[in-house]
Protein backbone atom coordinates (compact mmCIF):
# COMPACT_ATOMS: atom_id res chain seq x y z
CA UNK A 1 0.00 0.00 0.00
CA UNK A 2 1.51 3.37 -1.01
CA UNK A 3 2.30 5.83 1.77
CA UNK A 4 0.21 9.01 2.21
CA UNK A 5 2.32 12.16 2.08
CA UNK A 6 0.42 15.19 3.43
CA UNK A 7 0.78 18.52 1.64
CA UNK A 8 3.64 20.77 2.74
CA UNK A 9 1.13 23.66 2.78
CA UNK A 10 -0.37 23.99 6.26
CA UNK A 11 -3.83 25.10 5.12
CA UNK A 12 -4.12 22.20 2.65
CA UNK A 13 -2.95 19.62 5.19
CA UNK A 14 -5.29 21.00 7.86
CA UNK A 15 -8.29 21.10 5.53
CA UNK A 16 -7.72 17.51 4.39
CA UNK A 17 -7.40 16.36 8.02
CA UNK A 18 -10.59 18.16 9.06
CA UNK A 19 -12.57 16.98 6.02
CA UNK A 20 -11.56 13.35 6.51
CA UNK A 21 -11.68 13.20 10.31
CA UNK A 22 -15.25 14.55 10.26
CA UNK A 23 -16.38 12.06 7.62
CA UNK A 24 -17.02 14.93 5.22
CA UNK A 25 -19.20 17.07 7.48
CA UNK A 26 -16.56 19.76 8.25
CA UNK A 27 -13.89 21.48 6.20
CA UNK A 28 -16.12 21.38 3.14
CA UNK A 29 -15.57 24.98 2.01
CA UNK A 30 -12.47 26.61 0.56
CA UNK A 31 -10.86 28.44 3.45
CA UNK A 32 -12.84 31.63 4.13
CA UNK A 33 -14.51 31.89 0.70
CA UNK A 34 -17.56 29.77 1.46
CA UNK A 35 -17.07 27.96 -1.86
CA UNK A 36 -17.73 24.21 -1.57
CA UNK A 37 -14.78 21.85 -2.02
CA UNK A 38 -14.21 18.20 -2.78
CA UNK A 39 -11.18 16.09 -1.85
CA UNK A 40 -9.33 14.34 -4.64
CA UNK A 41 -7.04 11.45 -3.66
CA UNK A 42 -4.48 10.64 -6.33
CA UNK A 43 -1.04 9.13 -6.86
CA UNK A 44 2.12 11.25 -6.99
CA UNK A 45 3.70 10.82 -10.41
CA UNK A 46 7.28 10.95 -9.07
CA UNK A 47 6.90 9.34 -5.63
CA UNK A 48 4.04 6.92 -6.21
CA UNK A 49 2.71 8.15 -2.85
CA UNK A 50 -0.92 8.90 -2.05
CA UNK A 51 -1.68 12.62 -2.30
CA UNK A 52 -4.88 14.45 -1.27
CA UNK A 53 -5.95 17.77 -2.74
CA UNK A 54 -8.96 19.94 -1.83
CA UNK A 55 -10.46 21.47 -4.97
CA UNK A 56 -13.41 23.73 -5.69
CA UNK A 57 -16.54 21.66 -6.29
CA UNK A 58 -17.67 22.37 -9.83
CA UNK A 59 -20.23 20.07 -11.43
CA UNK A 60 -21.42 19.64 -14.97
CA UNK A 61 -24.55 17.56 -14.52
CA UNK A 62 -23.41 14.37 -12.76
CA UNK A 63 -19.76 14.99 -13.66
CA UNK A 64 -17.15 16.88 -11.70
CA UNK A 65 -14.88 19.47 -13.29
CA UNK A 66 -11.42 19.67 -11.72
CA UNK A 67 -9.95 23.08 -12.46
CA UNK A 68 -6.14 23.15 -12.57
CA UNK A 69 -5.70 26.91 -12.60
CA UNK A 70 -3.79 27.45 -9.35
CA UNK A 71 -5.53 30.79 -8.94
CA UNK A 72 -4.48 32.00 -12.37
CA UNK A 73 -0.80 31.07 -12.09
CA UNK A 74 1.01 30.47 -15.38
CA UNK A 75 2.05 26.92 -14.38
CA UNK A 76 -0.21 23.95 -13.72
CA UNK A 77 -0.41 22.78 -10.11
CA UNK A 78 1.52 19.60 -9.30
CA UNK A 79 -1.67 17.57 -8.92
CA UNK A 80 -2.47 18.15 -12.62
CA UNK A 81 0.77 16.38 -13.58
CA UNK A 82 -0.16 13.55 -11.20
CA UNK A 83 -3.54 13.09 -12.89
CA UNK A 84 -2.00 13.17 -16.35
CA UNK A 85 0.31 10.33 -15.29
CA UNK A 86 -2.42 8.31 -13.54
CA UNK A 87 -6.05 9.37 -14.10
CA UNK A 88 -7.47 7.08 -11.40
CA UNK A 89 -8.69 9.07 -8.39
CA UNK A 90 -10.92 8.80 -5.38
CA UNK A 91 -13.26 11.76 -5.07
CA UNK A 92 -14.90 12.72 -1.77
CA UNK A 93 -17.85 15.11 -1.96
CA UNK A 94 -18.82 15.69 1.64
CA UNK A 95 -19.88 12.25 2.91
CA UNK A 96 -19.88 10.47 -0.48
CA UNK A 97 -16.66 8.79 -1.60
CA UNK A 98 -16.29 7.19 -5.01
CA UNK A 99 -13.58 6.00 -7.38
CA UNK A 100 -13.40 7.94 -10.63
CA UNK A 101 -11.24 8.37 -13.69
CA UNK A 102 -10.33 11.82 -14.97
CA UNK A 103 -9.75 13.03 -18.48
CA UNK A 104 -8.14 16.27 -19.61
CA UNK A 105 -10.38 18.50 -21.70
CA UNK A 106 -8.48 19.51 -24.82
CA UNK A 107 -11.35 20.49 -27.10
CA UNK A 108 -11.57 24.32 -27.17
CA UNK A 109 -15.35 24.40 -27.45
CA UNK A 110 -15.81 22.04 -24.49
CA UNK A 111 -13.25 24.01 -22.41
CA UNK A 112 -15.11 27.26 -23.11
CA UNK A 113 -18.41 25.67 -22.11
CA UNK A 114 -16.94 24.30 -18.88
CA UNK A 115 -15.37 27.66 -17.98
CA UNK A 116 -18.84 29.20 -18.19
CA UNK A 117 -20.37 26.88 -15.59
CA UNK A 118 -19.76 28.98 -12.50
CA UNK A 119 -18.97 32.59 -11.70
CA UNK A 120 -15.81 31.57 -9.87
CA UNK A 121 -14.51 29.99 -13.09
CA UNK A 122 -15.34 33.06 -15.16
CA UNK A 123 -13.61 35.29 -12.62
CA UNK A 124 -10.54 33.07 -12.66
CA UNK A 125 -10.47 33.00 -16.47
CA UNK A 126 -10.72 36.80 -16.58
CA UNK A 127 -7.85 37.03 -14.09
CA UNK A 128 -5.71 34.63 -16.17
CA UNK A 129 -6.49 36.52 -19.38
CA UNK A 130 -5.62 39.86 -17.79
CA UNK A 131 -2.24 38.48 -16.69
CA UNK A 132 -1.46 37.32 -20.21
Amino acid sequence: MPQYIPSPRDWVREQVELYESSGGTKGTTLRDTGLPVILVTHTGNKTGAVRKTPLMRVKDGDRYVLVGSQGGAPKDPVWVHNLRADPRVELRDETVVRPMRVREVKDAEERTRLWSIGPQLRDDLAHRTARG
